[in-house]
């Protein structure tokens, strides 16, 4: 089960009291007006010079996941011949403590029927396929979306093909409000805790550990100003391809 980002609900807080024009500027009338003398130009300061090395490394904000789908085969090494429905009812068999009856996205197995022919469409959890070269290969992975009931997050999984092995290289579950696919990185937005905010965590391929591997985490200001507490059910990425 992927590992998330810890709390920062604090920090959040702390970040929009800096940021709030109130305690920059009160009383500001408009129009330009001098900042006065420019400071010299300092280099950083060290702190606490004598500080113990850490013992142990910073927190991770989650493990490259790096697995081997079982019971999909690719055909001719085309990703884009792959069954999707398929590729999400491997995961839903290898996983019981996920999808179990007793799992936190038990009921995602029931919806998941209804992505076959004769299943009612509208309750499929799969999300459109997108295809994007992520590894440089010069061959198009797989980025997969489903929706992961009842608690409403969305899983976002990427793949890619090694020897005709289908290989999970990203698995991310979260809150989610949209993924852009920017180049060869794929990008998520989680609403914050506090409103007109969001992360967005950007994901990049890493050549030495094989999987996608997180390379910033953001806590941006959206313009929007509302609160993002119901994420939207949908992909914002566009068709690849």
């Amino acid at each position: 089960m992927p590992v998330r980002r810890p709390v920062r609900s604090t920090l959040a807080a702390a970040a929009v009291a800096l940021l709030s024009p109130t305690a920059v500027a009160c009383g500001d009338a408009g129009g330009l007006r001098g900042a006065g003398a420019t400071a010299p130009a300092v280099s950083p300061a060290r702190l606490w010079p004598d500080l113990r090395p850490a013992s142990s490394p910073a927190y991770s904000y989650s493990p490259a996941t790096r697995e081997v789908v079982k019971g999909i085969t690719v055909p001719g090494g085309n990703i884009r011949k792959v069954d999707p429905v398929a590729v999400v009812e491997a995961e839903v068999k290898a996983r019981p403590d996920d999808y179990g009856s007793k799992g936190p996205y038990h009921a995602t197995v029931d919806r998941l029927k209804d992505c076959r022919p004769g299943g009612e469409g509208v309750r499929c959890p799969l999300l459109t396929p997108y295809y994007r070269d992520f590894t440089g290969g010069g061959r198009d992975d797989m980025t997969l979306g489903f929706r992961l009931y009842p608690t409403n997050q969305t899983a976002v999984r990427v793949y890619t093909v090694e020897k005709h092995q289908l290989v999970q290289v990203l698995a991310d579950n979260d809150a989610i409000i949209g993924v852009e696919l920017a180049g060869r990185s794929l990008i998520v937005r989680s609403p914050a805790n506090i409103s007109g905010y969001e992360y967005r965590t950007t994901w990049v391929w890493d050549p030495g550990q094989r999987a996608m591997v997180f390379s910033r985490d953001e806590y941006l200001h959206t313009d929007n100003g509302r609160h993002a507490k119901s994420p939207s059910p949908t992909l914002s990425a566009a068709p690849v391809g």
